[in-house]
């Protein structure tokens, strides 16, 4: 028997092909999390690594028509700082802005990223991406299952009790350096270490569990160290720290891109370098600014100085780096080879 195409079924047969593109062009959009330790804030006030997050997922929302959205958790609110990393490589989390040496131990390669004295400048920093040291620093994170979409560098100082800005000062300071390889010099200079993130260095300062901070200029700013601590060792002069704290993105999240979002993704990533360093240069200059306003007294590291923590760095750091992990002189090779 001949079954009629009645008027009713035509018209839901038009309705739902009319329906299939619509949906698509308004499929659900991907929702990126990204979680960070750092203070929240807005796009134009706050710790400028919140706001590069904000600005980085304004504009890729903007650039993908919303096919790309985010939600971001500051202060880890989502998840504890130094659960990030393996979140990511996990699947569980999709991006954050990190302290790469916080991953020195399961990584050994990255403890390079917080070298004590080996960084000079930010300028000379930024030039690791392109040099072979920066394909090799971006292969070994991939491999790892994370993928480095901006690159930011931090100088930092010293929040302290007593004056420092020479090794001697060290001896008997109860310091936290940040990461393997700064708390090797520092060891080396006398000080008793106690590794923790940079959110609980407040803390530790209040309680007397630190008598020292080594962290980055934001970070003494966001975290108010100058209400525990009656010295600052600026970074506006020499530091012998500098930090790799790059805004990280799961690869198997960067996997399921689309080819067109993966380089809207990359390439907003790339236009917030000039704003990282800007913003951490400025901060330089403020966290000093903060601390003599706070009637506390300002250190700036002479040339002398830095080259006796930079002779002390080769001796501890730089050597057990080079001895111990696979392949590491040819890695301080490559990062001396950038000037």
């Amino acid at each position: 028997m001949r079954v009629k195409f009645k008027p009713m079924l035509a018209g839901v047969a038009l309705a739902l092909m009319s329906v299939g593109p619509f949906q698509a062009a308004n499929a659900a959009p991907t929702v990126i999390k990204v979680s960070h330790q750092f203070p929240g804030g807005t796009l134009d006030e706050g710790d400028f690594r919140d706001r590069l997050v904000r600005h980085f997922a304004a504009e890729v929302e903007k650039r993908t028509n919303g096919e790309v959205k985010f939600e971001i958790y500051p202060g880890s609110s989502l998840m504890k700082t130094k659960a990030q990393f393996s979140a990511m490589q996990r699947g569980s989390l999709d991006m954050t802005i990190y302290p790469l040496a916080y991953e020195g131990g399961r990584i050994p390669e990255v403890n390079i990223t917080l070298m004590p004295a080996m960084i000079t400048s930010y300028e000379q920093g930024q030039r690791w991406k392109n040099a072979p040291i920066g394909k090799a620093l971006s292969k070994t994170l991939e491999d790892n299952g994370v993928k480095i979409i901006t690159w930011v560098w931090q100088a930092g100082g010293i929040a302290s009790k007593s004056p420092i800005v020479q090794p001697s000062d060290v001896k008997g300071v109860k310091i936290r350096g940040a990461g393997k390889t700064m708390d090797l010099m520092l060891k080396a200079a006398g000080g008793s270490i106690t590794n923790i993130p940079s959110n609980e260095v407040y803390n530790a300062l209040q309680t007397g569990v630190l008598d020292a901070g080594v962290t980055s200029s934001t970070s003494i700013i966001s975290f108010r160290l100058e209400e525990v601590s009656d010295y600052l060792t600026s970074a506006r002069k020499n530091t012998f720290w500098y930090m790799f704290e790059p805004l990280l993105m799961a690869k198997s999240t960067f996997d399921r891109l689309t080819p067109a979002q993966q380089k809207i993704v990359m390439d907003v990533g790339a236009s917030l370098e000039k704003f990282g360093i800007d913003e951490a240069k400025k901060d330089d200059t403020k966290v000093a600014e903060i601390y003599e306003k706070a009637g506390k007294k300002v250190l700036d590291m002479d040339d002398t100085n830095f080259a006796k923590f930079r002779a002390l760095s080769k001796q501890s750091a730089w050597k057990e780096f080079a001895d111990q992990v696979k392949d590491g002189q040819h890695w301080i090779d490559m990062a001396e080879a950038v000037k």
